[in-house]
């Protein structure tokens, strides 16, 4: 059966960068289905595409991933404060993938389980506070996740629902603390109090889910896999939050009954630990694997796994341990391949002497390589304009510049708050220098391959006005998950523009004089087909 065009209209006033690109009514790949029938023009031959060559020149396109966290506990980032009406959140969201877009992202990181609770309907966790405004477990009477993913998806970014697994409260006042009559009801540890520990001591208690208790672990990762097995998120995603940080004082977290109850009795504590979070590790990607296996797994870990004067294997760093201090064995991780991609989060300057960027990046791509884990960088974003360093405008874009000599496929910004907020116009001069053009997803080999043939490009035409009409369909086989335009600039076809599959492509600031173009379709894991063979358009 012949498949129809796809009509791809490219605007020509540069104005309508990013921003206009969205609204046009677009439709999830794995639903789309394109109305109407075409044929193509009788005796029109269409010829068959080039693997990375458009109209003879090789094709020109950044790999990498771009994204920014967007979070909701504590209302940081969205929604702006608790409670308000569905149409002002969605409003919120929107403007935000509009932001991202705008920066040329191709990823979002979303909160959704901040502290045991759910930005979905949930069989094990009440709804959000941070949504709701109300801690009654009382759904808000629409679906969020279906609503986040779809508007992620229409704008070709990647939805990664970001979770904190252990976390089950946060302090008091703004959340319930380590008092279980004001937890919601319906809250897992008001049934399971045997699976709560509080810590620290004092006013700024909260509750953990206990990572010693097999039980609590199987349920916190039930929890997120039936957000999983649900909705259609491209990625799982963990921060830094296992154990919980050490805040001195005597403070102890008092799982002396979960140790006491270990199988291997000659553990000593700290791997006891470490392997409770192993597991929690392990399992989650096996069973991601086994419900989704397309769906994306990664963490993004405190910065410094350990330091070189404690193991001669860690980083030339003087700072918090994760190894040590949370129990994270960050680097195990990337080298038993549980994780898809790592995030470390660099929150630090360049000069700093307890942990220096510039050490402690290499040391981070070095560990990845030999291994099919993607490494990104967290970006600190949060801390330009902070005293030092950090009062250098570029200092997030030299950051960039030794991420790119060091090959890291990614970064994520923390977060979406100071992307917009725009402190010194850091985010003005890297976008400039860094994210000036698209950037395609970097495949990753462990994930299901289905690269769709190449698209047929059948006719090309500069309408009345400037707009250039292109009627498309897809190749035969797997059916396009995304697509990529090209324009023959010079030497190079250069990447010009991305979307999901169903919508209008929309060149953001063609050419005046002619001009060619090529497109590529691409599968869900960023696989890239053969580009179409080439169309030119008069002035």
């Amino acid at each position: 059966m012949r498949r129809p065009p796809v009509r791809l209209v490219l605007i020509v006033a540069a104005v309508l960068l990013g921003v206009s690109v969205l609204g046009i009514g677009l439709l999830r790949a794995a639903t789309y289905d394109p109305p109407g029938a075409a044929r193509e023009p009788a005796g029109v031959a269409v010829p068959a595409g080039t693997p990375g060559r458009c109209a003879g020149v090789p094709v020109s396109a950044t790999r990498e991933l771009r994204g920014m966290w967007l979070t909701t506990v504590m209302n940081i980032d969205w929604p702006s404060r608790p409670g308000l009406s569905k149409a002002k959140v969605q409003a919120e969201y929107r403007a935000w993938l509009d932001l991202a877009v705008s920066m040329r992202h191709n990823a979002i990181f979303v909160h959704v389980r901040p502290s045991g609770d759910a930005f979905w309907e949930s069989a094990y966790a009440p709804w959000s506070e941070w949504l709701t405004g109300k801690r009654d477990g009382r759904s808000p009477g629409w679906d969020p996740m279906e609503f986040m993913i779809a508007e992620a998806h229409a704008r070709n970014l990647e939805f990664h629902a970001w979770f904190n697994p252990y976390r089950g409260t946060q302090p008091a006042p703004s959340g319930p603390g380590a008092d279980f009559t004001k937890l919601a009801p319906g809250h897992p540890l008001l049934k399971h109090r045997d699976w709560a520990i509080s810590y620290p001591d004092g006013k700024n208690a909260r509750l953990y889910f206990d990572p010693g208790i097999p039980a609590a672990r199987k349920f916190v990762e039930d929890a997120m896999l039936e957000a999983v097995e649900r909705y259609d998120v491209d990625g799982v995603h963990f921060d830094d939050f296992f154990y919980p940080y050490p805040e001195g004082g005597g403070n102890d977290f008092k799982d002396d009954a979960s140790f006491a109850r270990r199988a291997d009795k000659s553990q000593s504590r700290g791997d006891w630990r470490r392997a409770n979070v192993d597991t929690l590790v392990r399992e989650m990607n096996q069973r991601i694997k086994q419900l989704k296996p397309w769906v994306k797994f990664g963490i993004s870990p405190f910065g410094i796994w350990r330091n070189k004067q404690t193991d001669p294997a860690g980083s030339d760093t003087r700072g918090l341990q994760s190894y040590d201090s949370i129990y994270a064995d960050t680097r195990k991780w990337v080298r038993e391949g549980w994780l898809d991609y790592v995030v470390p989060q660099l929150y630090w300057a360049i000069g700093f002497d307890k942990a220096d960027y510039t050490k402690a990046l290499p040391w981070w791509s070095k560990l990845v390589k030999g291994t099919k884990v993607q490494l990104y960088i967290g970006q600190g974003d949060y801390r330009v304009g902070e005293k030092g360093p950090w009062k250098q405008p570029d200092q997030i874009d030299r950051q960039l510049a030794l991420n790119d000599k060091y090959g890291v496929l990614g970064s994520v910004h923390f977060s979406a708050k100071q992307i917009r907020a725009d402190r010194l116009g850091s985010v003005t001069r890297y976008r400039k220098n860094h994210y000036a053009a698209p950037a395609l997803l970097p495949p990753m080999a462990q994930l299901p391959a289905a690269p769709p043939a190449a698209p047929q490009l059948i006719a090309a035409r500069r309408a009345a006005g400037g707009p250039v009409e292109v009627d498309w369909r897809a190749g035969a086989g797997p059916e396009p998950a995304s697509w990529a335009l090209y324009r023959v600039e010079g030497a190079a076809a250069k990447l010009v523009a991305t979307g999901r599959a169903g919508a209008e492509v929309r060149d953001p600031a063609p050419a005046a004089e002619a001009a060619t173009y090529c497109l590529s379709g691409l599968d869900r894991s960023g696989n890239e087909s053969p580009l179409s063979a080439a169309r030119a358009v008069s002035p």
